[in-house]
């Protein structure tokens, strides 16, 4: 029988099939966000006992009881299953099964809404940070590949056609500052999610004194959110944030892995994965298949796939609507799919080698013609005539120096002067904050 913490003794039948309906797998998904609700729970009972709702043993007791509760159930023995209609009623009921009216207490001053929404937004800044350590990790991944092979010649590409030479320091660098950018933007949205709702209840306070601040300095937020209509109108507006940073992410993780698709085929044959990254096939046995940089590739749906489940949701007016419960479930989903995405990529790019070889022999004289043009302008020739001029001698002349190519291409960023330094030294100063 499933324990109901709203549920009367008027004589109400309660619908199996419609709570059903009602709860879907919100116990289950709760099982993610369980740690966070019961650290939540405990500041909010210190907080009650520094308004005197709570004296210093019930809440000595009340806390001691939490943490017995996180113990039992990062062993296993309490399991969050279909005895209970979420893990917020599972909470309440462990206390008051332990210490009866005492634990009945801990519900004062807060709601399941504002309870869901601590926990939640604790889980978020959790991520976030997870996130922002994997970017991070990748971006240096990147950054050492860039700085060992800063001049180990490659072809630069347009619409996938060979356009001008290019160099591994280019290619590697880019996604290095790429993933910079999307460490910077995930410390962005950690910061506006950085906020404790605990306290508004069900979005419109209570008449109680709560000591809001020193919960939410309690539980590591760097603020409230003041408002208490608003921290409820925040829910999923909060979780599509950080799912957006994670998007960011996910979006340069699915262009690497398009280069690796690419760059791995005997067609180009530029760079070689190592072997646990790479998979056989069941009836060719000529096959090495790069089936986890196809997953990388595709897992990017999941993270959109979510943003867009939320965004439907939330076509709401003002307060509190059930509807908010269905946006557990992608923001779960989308973040588990970013997070074991970003960790397979550090050592993948790590222990990726290069064939230098066959980089350098795909550079034909043809790609050489914007330096030739360039090299007229320099003398005085018109662009568009030294266009034009380079255009008409394409494939004339002997075979051109491609590490002379790439050294006289000086504008900043560009192969000649890739500035990595100032790459790091950004990095760096973010990673800091982690």
């Amino acid at each position: 029988m499933k324990n109901y913490l709203w549920k009367d003794d008027d004589g109400t039948r309660v619908d199996r099939s419609i709570m059903e309906f009602m709860a879907g797998e919100d116990v289950i998904l709760d099982r993610e966000l369980f740690p966070f609700d019961i650290q939540a729970t405990a500041a909010h009972v210190r907080g009650l006992e520094r308004i005197g709702i709570l004296s210093p043993e019930e809440s000595t007791t009340l806390c001691s009881l939490l943490e017995q509760l996180q113990q039992e159930f990062n062993e296993g023995s309490f399991v969050l299953d279909d005895r209970f209609e979420d893990g917020h009623s599972a909470i309440e009921m462990f206390l008051t099964e332990k210490v009866g009216d005492i634990g009945a207490k801990v519900h004062t001053g807060r709601s399941r809404n504002d309870q869901v929404a601590v926990a939640t937004r604790l889980f978020l800044k959790d991520r976030l940070e997870q996130l922002a350590g994997h970017v991070g990790q990748v971006a240096g991944a990147c950054l050492k590949r860039a700085e060992q092979h800063a001049n180990v010649p490659m072809p630069g590409y347009t619409h996938l056609q060979r356009a001008v030479p290019s160099s591994v320091g280019l290619w590697m660098g880019c996604f290095a500052e790429a993933f910079t950018d999307d460490l910077v933007f995930a410390s962005a949205v950690l910061d506006l999610v950085d906020c404790s709702p605990l306290g508004t209840a069900a979005g419109y306070g209570v008449n109680l004194a709560l000591d809001r601040d020193g919960v939410a300095s309690d539980l590591g937020f760097g603020r409230i959110q003041v408002n208490a209509m608003y921290a409820q109108n925040s829910r999923g507006k909060f979780e599509m944030m950080a799912l957006q940073a994670a998007l960011h992410a996910m979006q340069d993780v699915r262009r690497l892995a398009w280069d690796f698709s690419l760059f791995t085929t005997s067609e180009f044959d530029f760079i070689k994965l190592p072997g646990q990254y790479t998979t056989g096939s069941s009836i060719m046995p000529n096959k090495s298949n790069p089936d986890v940089v196809e997953l990388l590739r595709g897992k990017v749906a999941t993270i959109e796939g979510a943003i867009i489940e939320i965004q439907s949701v939330l076509s709401l007016p003002s307060g509190y609507q059930r509807d908010l419960q269905l946006t557990k479930a992608p923001l779960l989903r989308g973040f588990r799919a970013a997070l074991q995405a970003l960790a397979v990529l550090p050592s993948m790019v790590e222990g990726m080698t290069f064939n230098e070889e066959n980089m350098a022999a795909s550079i034909s004289t043809d790609m050489f013609a914007t330096d030739i043009a360039l090299a007229k302008t320099a003398q005085g020739v018109p662009f568009r005539t030294a266009y034009l001029e380079a255009k008409r001698s394409l494939g004339e002349g002997g075979a051109p120096d491609a590490a002379a190519s790439l050294a006289q291409r000086v504008s900043p960023g560009a192969c000649g002067d890739l500035q990595l330094d100032r790459i790091r030294l950004r990095l760096e100063q973010k990673m800091r904050d982690f």
